[in-house]
């Protein structure tokens, strides 16, 4: 596959920053008397969820867990392996899964099956992106930051082979 060669903007630091306050409000509001644990998914997510936990007025319990699915494609694989589980115990308790990017939803699928066996008391998504242009099976963003139908998209966390993480911004890569 040839190397991106052009970037275009789609949302500017600020932009960013204003969406994941509204989002945390709407959290706080949702969650103000029960005790929640946010899951944020490595490694895309780590920026989002660092700035959500930031912006929340309640108090949080943080955890993470890693799942493969894209290698150095651009599309995932389908075939999605967990690296990191949680470390906290969730049963019982209340669960907001922080996704950087839901695209064909198999991803959270799998993530959302594997947290239902230890019995939380609920599990919901909060994703910065939702992408409905490769969605191969129903998932529900709970939350969502910014609706994109189609492209591939990084900075603020999300990546292209490792590289883009640090870009403020989210961009369009184009091929």
């Amino acid at each position: 596959m040839p190397f991106p060669v052009k970037k275009e903007r789609l949302y500017s630091q600020r932009e960013i920053q204003k969406r994941v306050k509204e989002l945390a409000l709407s959290i706080s509001k949702d969650y103000k008397k029960e005790e929640l644990i946010l899951i944020g998914v490595l490694k895309g997510a780590f920026v989002f969820m660092s700035d959500l936990a930031r912006n929340l007025s309640i108090p949080v319990k943080l955890d993470f867990v890693r799942l493969a699915s894209y290698g150095s494609q651009s599309q995932s694989q389908g075939k999605i392996r967990l690296t990191k589980s949680i470390e906290l115990p969730i049963r019982d308790k209340h669960i907001l899964v922080v996704e950087d990017i839901v695209d064909s939803g198999l991803t959270l699928k799998f993530l959302q099956e594997f947290l239902m066996k230890e019995n939380p008391r609920s599990v919901r998504i909060c994703a910065l992106i939702d992408k409905s242009e490769r969605r191969e099976v129903p998932i529900t963003v709970d939350y969502c930051g910014f609706s994109i139908s189609k492209g591939f998209i990084v900075g603020y966390g999300l990546d292209f082979d490792e590289q883009y993480r640090h870009l403020p911004g989210l961009y369009h890569l184009q091929f």
